[in-house]
């Protein structure tokens, strides 16, 4: 049975099955081998606010088992040896993921080159020389990349960034700081967004370029760890550049043109974003029908109340609607369309939903709900956090806005 009147292709429903399989063995079941290590934030960071050295390992296991098994290279162009799948695929994958390990099995959030942090259409412009000495280790899930693109002061206009890679020879110098760089703490290399021309940057006609970047470059520094929701450690860095040079082959895609590689890779987060979202709202709702069958109050099951279940059914309705959305515009992307209104309207929704319907959740589970050993909290953060990743719900709203105050009026 389904809910859905859309049909993955083949191939797609092929990838899903079997990285369910995937996940079973490589995720869950390190996660319950190492449970203790990778639920206490204790043992999970350092004092320092960075993944101990055996979690890092743990990613690291996740990502090259991925990578043998054919998973995680999935969306890198087949040109560099990816799969070359479309967005239905990326999205049916991370759904699946999120679905699958809600919030407790993390590590699978490593399972599939995320546009951020892996192989993915963002590397596709790489130099030859990259790809000769670079693109090997990402491909095998050995070393992995952040996304150096946020500033601070600059908020959603990152077109005002003011990092900076100046002519050096034949290369360049780069100074300057970001924020918000996920995955930074232990990435091998950084995808940074610097400007390369001042005066086309100020009058918004390009000017700013993208480098592949070492963090073990001279000069390259990450500065804090980002710690959030009180949590003791965190996967978020601020980070900052010195001087740091930058050769010709470090160059991605052409000069002066890197912004266009910088909202690919937001689009696909918005992609992303939809399907952890609707994934985790998923989960939670599975988790919500089963214990209110079980919970008993003045001597019935809660099921039995209209004020614990009609939420719950509001809530449901909302998810399956987002999710008809996203796939709906994953489909429209897949066949060349531009979707900007689509586009921004499914990843607003659909996060929208989710802190929503997990609100919901963790209210019919009353105070247990909250605990630790539900995982619900974790959960609702991560729902929370989609809401301003990628695109804040009210810059989304302005793209709805603008798309259709300029004649796109299709519903």
């Amino acid at each position: 049975m389904t809910a859905l009147a859309f049909q993955y292709p083949e191939e797609v429903v092929a990838l899903r099955e079997g990285l369910s399989s995937f996940l079973q063995k490589e995720v869950i079941g390190r996660h319950e081998k190492h449970a203790r290590l990778l639920d206490d934030q204790r043992l999970r960071y350092t004092e320092k606010g960075g993944y101990a050295p055996e979690v890092i390992e743990l990613i690291r296991e996740v990502r090259m088992a991925s990578a043998r098994a054919g998973y995680y290279c999935m969306s890198a162009p087949t040109e560099l040896g990816g799969m070359g799948m479309g967005y239905v695929a990326y999205f049916g994958a991370w759904e699946r993921i999120s679905h699958l390990c809600g919030p407790k099995y993390w590590l699978g959030t490593y399972s599939i080159g995320h546009w951020a942090t892996g192989p993915s259409p963002v590397i596709q412009k790489m130099t030859s020389r990259a790809r000769e000495e670079i693109l090997p280790a990402f491909m095998s899930g050995e070393k992995s990349m952040c996304f150096g693109l946020s500033e601070p002061g600059t908020g959603s206009d990152a077109t005002q960034m003011k990092t900076r890679a100046d002519r050096d020879g034949d290369g360049w110098l780069l100074n300057g700081g970001k924020i918000w760089t996920t995955h930074s703490p232990f990435a091998n290399y950084a995808i940074v967004f610097a400007v390369t021309d001042q005066e086309r940057a100020a009058a918004r006609r390009g000017g700013i370029s993208a480098f592949l970047v070492p963090t073990s470059a001279e000069g390259f520094t990450i500065q804090q760890i980002i710690r959030m929701w009180g949590s003791v450690g965190g996967n978020e860095a601020v980070l900052h550049f010195d001087n740091v040079r930058l050769e010709p082959h470090q160059l991605v895609g052409e000069l002066h043109e890197g912004f266009k590689i910088a909202m690919l890779g937001v689009n696909i987060g918005k992609i992303f974003n939809s399907a952890m979202a609707i994934g985790r709202a998923r989960w939670a709702l599975e988790q919500a029908f089963e214990y209110i069958k079980i919970r008993k109050t003045f001597g019935k099951a809660i099921a039995e109340y209209q004020g614990v279940t009609f939420p719950l059914a509001d809530a449901a309705t909302s998810v399956l609607a987002s999710h008809c959305l996203a796939l709906n515009v994953a489909q429209l992307l897949d066949n060349g369309h531009g979707a900007r209104k689509e586009l921004a309207m499914a990843k607003a929704f659909a996060v929208q939903t989710a802190v929503k319907a997990i609100d919901t959740v963790l209210q019919a589970h009353g105070a247990i709900g909250m605990t630790n050993e539900m995982h619900l909290t974790e959960a609702y953060i991560g729902a929370r956090l989609g809401n301003v990743a990628d695109g804040t719900n009210e810059i989304l709203k302005r793209t709805i806005i603008k798309e259709m105050l300029g004649g796109d009026m299709d519903l």
